[in-house]
């Protein structure tokens, strides 16, 4: 879907190694949502019914469906929760508050109460959103244009067009010390200060207020301009998200050079919602407490699009099998970003809004986006998610990339022969010779600047790709990656391995760990609120020693 509507693709952090890279889609807004609802419509035995959840229906622990506000009764084996920030939702912009969910939008009532009544415990959580800019009153001169990349890559690892929308740029600008004084003189009426806002907002994606306030050195912090779709005049101003009274927003945002004549769709707000502790899951996004209830998204604490579509899919996937058998899904800490998030969410709980960052990461090496498809499309393949055709193009793109890996390691270079393009390339000449792998693992050394010196390894590489007609870049650039990287990686999964051996020991049910007095206080405390099902779980909750998972492996007879 990301593919068939975007509008601007960029990879992040291209100055640092494949391992950092993190691919960025800007879509159509409107082209995504119906995009999707044409794949929703024409999705067989999926039926959609357009009402508001009042009320879970619960017997003996276990959920049996629910009640509706216009008192229509669903019965189900399973339900899965996703309110997003509707749970009890309230706006602010200034002083004025809003009851709702998203600007237009109303939020749910009774849902929270109809839940937390069973034992679930429950919080409040506070995000923000910028103002949305018309086009036509910006001065795109006194910015700086930030266009898309348009190369071979993309979201999915399928033969589609790469872009098929009219691509558009984004542009970027600054703050001002003038705009900072505007906004200073409106915090005596910002929720964010006045008292009206208790609840916990993102660290990582502050206000603009708060960016002033906990940066008082700085005089000016990067705002981003980003197309909301392909012909409408409307944009998203990225990095002033704020909850200020409006007249504040505006008056602030004209003194920046680029925006003095601004005219606005609508200003930034801020909304508070309620949101659920996530230790009170298993890693399926089961609820410990009532069985076959899955929450996902940001009612389990997180923030952002990809992090709730992530745990989604998982939740979806466990409420499938629970409903018609099979083992549970799960994604370990060295097989997905989405196993990071959902083992940080269950384990460690949040105390603010939870962003996915590759440094929350352990095993980044493993989790480059290269490979995602390699990590994840023969688990989706054997859940009945990814097709035949999907399938059969990872494994012949594994096969164009082993030939390509055989090739490098077992052809044989000789110095008079090389020697001449390496002194070209800037990297120091063989004095003797050596396996082609050698020179390639090279730092200055890359398949482009190489491979019209190798007549051979030219010829080879050709025929591995004639196999991914369309997908000839994505491969080559695959084997580059495992071949440059494959010490590393080969480090890092011996590692992961060892960790694993942790998670093969479980303990949950096996310790009344209140009774347990040589563990710490807080960790007695700890273990016995999230019950972790394995030794290396317990590692990573907080609070958790060393010294007290040394205890549990003696009690364990390890």
């Amino acid at each position: 879907m990301t593919d068939q509507t975007a509008i601007q693709f960029r990879i992040l952090n291209r100055s640092k190694g494949p391992a950092m890279w993190s691919p960025r889609a800007q879509c159509d807004r409107e082209k995504f949502i119906w995009a999707w609802r044409e794949k929703l419509d024409h999705t067989p035995n999926l039926h959609i019914w357009q009402d508001t959840v009042r009320e879970l229906l619960v017997e003996n622990g276990e959920v049996v469906g629910l009640i509706t506000l216009w008192g229509v009764t669903f019965h189900a084996k399973c339900v899965i929760m996703t309110a997003g920030t509707f749970l009890n939702g309230l706006m602010h912009i200034g002083r004025n508050q809003l009851p709702g969910g998203r600007m237009a939008e109303p939020a749910s009532y009774h849902l929270t109460e109809s839940i937390a009544r069973h034992g679930i415990t429950y919080g409040r959580m506070k995000t923000g959103t910028p103002a949305r800019v018309d086009k036509r009153s910006v001065n795109f001169d006194l910015m700086e244009n930030q266009a898309g990349e348009i190369d071979f890559h993309k979201f999915s690892f399928m033969n589609n067009k790469v872009r098929q929308l009219k691509q558009l740029d984004c542009w970027t600008c600054y703050t001002t010390e003038e705009s900072h004084q505007v906004l200073r003189s409106g915090l005596a009426d910002s929720p964010m200060y006045n008292g009206q806002i208790t609840s916990i907002g993102p660290r990582y994606c502050p206000s603009v207020e708060t960016k002033i306030v906990t940066f008082p050195d700085k005089n000016q912090h990067q705002l981003f301009l980003e197309p909301e779709g392909e012909t409408t005049n409307e944009l998203y101003l990225n990095g002033f998200s704020s909850s200020l009274p409006m007249d504040i927003q505006i008056a602030a945002l004209k003194k920046i050079p680029a925006f003095k004549d601004l005219v606005l769709y609508r200003p930034g707000y801020a909304i508070e919602y309620d949101y659920f502790d996530p230790t009170q899951l298993t890693h399926t996004l089961e609820s410990k407490i009532i069985k076959n209830l899955f929450f996902a998204g940001q009612m389990n604490g997180t923030t952002g699009y990809e992090e709730a579509g992530g745990q989604g899919l998982v939740a979806g996937v466990n409420a499938h099998i629970n409903c018609h058998g099979g083992q549970p899904f799960t994604l370990a800490r060295d097989e997905a970003y989405i196993g990071v998030l959902i083992d940080d969410l269950v384990i460690k709980g949040v105390d603010e809004p939870y962003r996915m960052f590759t440094s929350r990461a352990e095993y980044r090496i493993l989790l480059r986006m290269d490979d995602a498809d390699v990590r994840l499309t023969e688990r989706a393949y054997q859940l009945g998610l990814a097709t035949r055709e999907r399938y059969d193009l990872l494994k012949t793109k594994q096969e164009a990339v082993e030939q390509i890996i055989a090739f490098a390691q077992n052809y044989s270079m000789k110095p008079d022969l090389i020697n001449g393009a390496l002194e070209q390339i800037g990297t120091t000449p063989l004095r003797q010779g050596c396996k082609l792998i050698e020179i390639l693992n090279r730092p200055q050394v890359t398949f482009d600047n190489i491979t019209k010196h190798i007549p051979a390894f030219q010829e080879l590489l050709a025929k591995a790709t004639s196999a991914t007609p369309g997908r000839e870049e994505e491969v080559l650039e695959a084997a580059e990656i495992l071949l440059k990287y494959q010490g590393y990686i080969d480090r890092e999964r011996m590692i992961a391995e060892k960790l694993a051996r942790l998670e093969s020991i479980k303990i949950r049910g096996k310790f009344n760990y209140s009774s347990l007095q040589s563990l710490s206080i807080e960790a007695r405390q700890k273990l016995t609120q999230i019950d972790p099902e394995t030794i290396a779980q317990a590692s990573r909750i907080p609070g958790v020693s060393p010294s007290d998972i040394n205890v549990l492996l003696v009690l364990c007879g390890r």
